[in-house]
């Protein structure tokens, strides 16, 4: 298996960028730094009430939707999307925006090849858009920013409809590729941030037979976590400082929230620091930051113990890696994904490990506990090898070189966030692709920007003037850009012709204009 090493920008360099910034005119932007230099940016938003301590309650598994019908080739889904009170907190009943009643909404489970068909019904005050974040999914049924589901046809708020329905919207899904770890999420323009804030998360899992054949944990032994981090309010509710609380008009968020939102409490599927019971066995973790902003370095430490249970990651954004890589820690970027097998076997029931976040510090330096119960025998290997199907892109393959870059500015007065300078215009395009191309994009911040495409995976080339990252391996849909870094990427366009996004997912920063148009031809 390969290693992973510690890499990261020291706090004095992370410092020093955002004084260069600040000389060269652009906006100061808060940034919180963990103890071994990475950081998160945004700023911290605390909660209003005493916080309970961590491991309390029990680990919830979102509910797995069931097709409405199944026929030849295609399964149908209902999805309704609505207010309803749920224990987020213990003691509290906090109202969150759900898909069918359930936060993190309902897991979907899908085949390749097998079309999924959802059909959304916005039962929210506010209009909805919903992406399969990592779906190569044709343009009308992509999430679209401006592709809108009306709560009515009465609707008076900021609207930028360019394919508006009313009430419901019917999403496609041909799922023509690799089994993988999606998720699904609102997109609706300039107020992604709150939505998903407020619940609209969901993951969608898809498998196929390469996956099937490596006889991975499954069952109660796989465990989907979405981690989110929140803030809450004096009555236990969702506390966000958008500028409108309805989420009409005006969109965006007070200051200094403008550089990402941080909570000061951690979610895993819904519920803060939970615990869960496990068996001395071999089981795979599905780990997606569904945070707005914050990132997570996470680490299994054994309570009593100086040795930390390693992490085995089989699989990224899209996918199976080639070969297991074997990581002391893991540092996710807000949407990334990571397949990853965690061995209990070596301890005995009794013993506790703590899932941490060194990005973190006080109340979010923990994520969740597993509580050894149980000895039982599992044969389980982990296995040498993965997926045989994965087409290393050359870099001569390329037709064409672009530059990306992503900072803040100001817009028309106000703290924005920008793509080589220019806010999000639906109207404006800043690359044309030809369908089946191969292109070598080149990507700088200013700041920790997780840059996210629609459509085409892509694999990582390098960072700087090194090679990719150690959490960089297999296909990616989103990159962790780090401060005053350039990464190069290599993308195949392949999939549908039409018009797809690409932006920062930060949601403050994506709401705040760090979002472009690319053109498939």
């Amino acid at each position: 298996m390969a290693g992973s090493g510690r890499p990261g920008i020291s706090r004095r360099t992370a410092l020093g960028v955002g004084a260069g910034a600040v000389a060269a005119g652009v906006l100061a932007v808060p940034t919180v730094a963990g103890w071994r230099g990475q950081s998160s940016t945004g700023s911290i938003l605390r909660s209003k009430i005493p916080l309970p301590p961590p491991f309390r309650s029990p680990l919830v598994m979102p509910p797995e939707a069931a097709p409405v019908r199944r026929a030849e080739g295609v399964d149908e889904y209902h999805v309704r999307q609505y207010p309803v009170p749920i224990d987020v907190l213990p003691g509290y009943r906090t109202t969150v925006w759900s898909y069918n009643g359930s936060f993190p909404g309902p897991t979907f489970r899908s085949e390749v090849g097998r079309r999924t068909v959802i059909t959304h019904t916005n039962d929210l005050p506010v209009p909805t858009v919903v992406h399969l974040h990592g779906g190569v999914t044709p343009p009308e049924h992509d999430g679209y920013p401006t592709d809108l589901i009306l709560p009515d046809a009465t609707w008076k708020g900021s609207g930028h409809g360019r394919d508006t329905t009313v009430r419901t919207r019917t999403y496609e899904y041909p799922l023509q590729q690799r089994g993988a770890t999606l998720w699904y999420h609102d997109h609706r323009m300039d107020f992604t941030g709150p939505a998903v804030w407020r619940g609209l998360a969901g993951f969608h899992l898809v498998t196929d037979a390469e996956e099937e054949r490596l006889d991975l944990p499954n069952g109660e032994r796989e465990l989907p976590l979405a981690l989110m981090d929140r803030a809450f309010d004096a009555q236990g509710q969702f506390l966000y400082p958008s500028l409108d609380p309805d989420l009409v008009d005006p969109p965006g968020v007070r200051s200094p929230y403008e550089s990402g939102m941080l909570g000061d409490v951690i979610l895993v599927n819904g519920r803060a620091w939970p615990r869960h019971e496990v068996d001395t066995a071999l089981y795979r973790l599905r780990l997606l930051n569904a945070s707005n902003a914050r990132r997570y370095r996470l680490r299994l430490e054994v309570d009593g113990e100086e040795t930390d249970l390693p992490i085995i990651q089989i699989g990224s954004d899209h996918g199976l890696l080639a070969e297991p890589m074997r990581h002391e820690e893991l540092t996710l970027a807000p949407a990334e994904r990571f397949d990853v097998l965690v061995d209990f076997r070596s301890l005995a029931p009794g013993a506790q490990v703590r899932l941490v976040n060194d990005l973190g510090s006080g109340t979010t330096a923990d994520v969740m506990r597993f509580d050894i119960t149980r000895r039982v025998s599992d044969d389980r290997a982990i296995p040498d090898q993965l997926s045989s199907d994965i087409d290393v892109l050359q870099e001569s393959d390329a037709v064409r070189r672009r530059a990306m870059t992503f900072r803040s500015q100001s817009i028309d007065g106000m703290h924005g966030w920008v793509v080589n300078g220019e806010p999000f215009d639906p109207h404006r395009v800043h690359a044309t692709v030809e369908l089946g191309s191969t292109e070598i994009w080149e990507l700088t911040g200013d700041f920790h920007h997780p840059v996210h495409l629609h459509l085409s995976p892509f694999q990582v080339l390098g960072r700087g003037t090194g090679g990719p990252g150690p959490f960089d391996g297999g296909w990616k849909d989103t990159i962790d850009l780090r401060p005053a870094e350039t990464a190069r990427i290599i993308v195949r366009f392949d999939g549908y012709r039409g018009r797809y996004v690409f932006h920062c997912h930060n949601l403050e920063h994506e709401d705040m204009m760090m979002m472009a148009n690319f053109d498939v031809v």
